[in-house]
């Protein structure tokens, strides 16, 4: 019996996130008259993700993502220089609230920083400079899909410094931070928290999904099997460095659409903005020009109509 509820559980689990799946390509074109076409209650064949009605979910987050275009809008009047910093565990959800906090955004003015492993030069420098040149200028967010965080979690996890660089991270990161802070900077830190439990279902998910296989790396595995190690890293990085300018933002993220429009909310609240006032668009009319004759395209410089 209890084998049979735990194979409906699992199976219940693997269609919420099907679902999730499929609605995200919904999401890139939600707009007011879909919105207003879709069931109260969900579909019929796609189940409501752990309490969370779809309608209520779209509808949250397009409101969120237009709260987002107006504090865009107040960070480019007025300057700001934003940064958001994500960490967390492997498929701890930080791609997913990256992508619905961009994806009605300027890419020019709010952009995605996620840097791969230092080059050997870069291992030679200062251990913050290759972050700093991509700090953003005045009318700018920049959003860091992990950070210089990584010494304090897989690097010192995966031996890839040593204990000495660790404690100088952590004596040096404080005042890193405070300075980046008296620059202007408003700096916002989130670390997104998911279980053991979610962590394993979530890789045996991409593991059997060839759509996202390509989320999984090698670090990812060797992450997994160092779950102890990872807790003790993070329990450590909170503690020292939870600062009154800089403070930790912790993200439940076992629910992934809880997880999405709670920190979206939360962000919005860190930077108070107002509406910005803009002129009227006009559309202008199309200049003729009664002596222009279009140049016919060559055949072959057309794609093949395959479909």
């Amino acid at each position: 019996m209890e084998s049979e509820r735990d194979r409906k559980a699992l199976e219940d689990r693997v269609r919420r996130e099907l679902a999730d799946s499929i609605d995200e390509d919904l999401e890139l074109e939600l707009g007011d008259e879909m919105l207003a076409r879709l069931p109260e209650h969900g579909d019929g064949d796609l189940p409501q993700n752990e309490g969370i009605d779809r309608k209520f979910y779209f509808t949250e987050l397009l409101r969120l993502q237009r709260e987002l275009i107006r504090l865009q809008d107040w960070v480019i009047a007025r300057k700001l220089k934003v940064v958001v910093l994500f960490e967390g565990r492997d498929a701890a959800g930080k791609g997913g609230v990256i992508k619905r906090v961009t994806q009605r955004l300027n890419p020019r003015v709010c952009r995605t920083v996620a840097l791969s492993a230092p080059s050997e030069r870069e291992r030679t420098q200062w251990y913050f400079q290759r972050y700093i040149s991509h700090l953003p200028a005045g009318g700018e967010i920049v959003l860091f899909d992990r950070s210089w965080y990584n010494r304090a979690g897989v690097e010192r996890v995966m031996g890839f410094c040593t204990e000495s660089d660790v404690r100088d991270f952590f004596e040096t990161v404080p005042e890193f931070e405070r300075m980046l802070v008296r620059s202007g900077i408003i700096l916002l830190k989130y670390w997104f928290s998911i279980t053991d439990e979610e962590q394993n279902m979530r890789f045996l998910m991409r593991i059997h999904d060839p759509m996202k296989q390509w989320k999984l790396s090698p670090m990812d595995l060797e992450s997994r099997r160092r779950w102890e190690e990872y807790t003790k890293a993070k329990e450590e990085m909170l503690a020292r460095t939870h600062i009154p300018e800089a403070p930790w933002w912790v993200v439940e993220g076992n629910n992934k659409r809880r997880a999405r429009l709670n920190c979206i909310h939360h962000l919005l609240q860190q930077v108070p903005y107002k509406d910005v006032e803009h002129q009227p668009i006009v559309l202008p009319k199309r200049e003729h020009k009664p002596d222009y004759a279009r140049t016919p395209v060559a055949p072959e410089l057309y794609v093949p109509a395959v479909y």
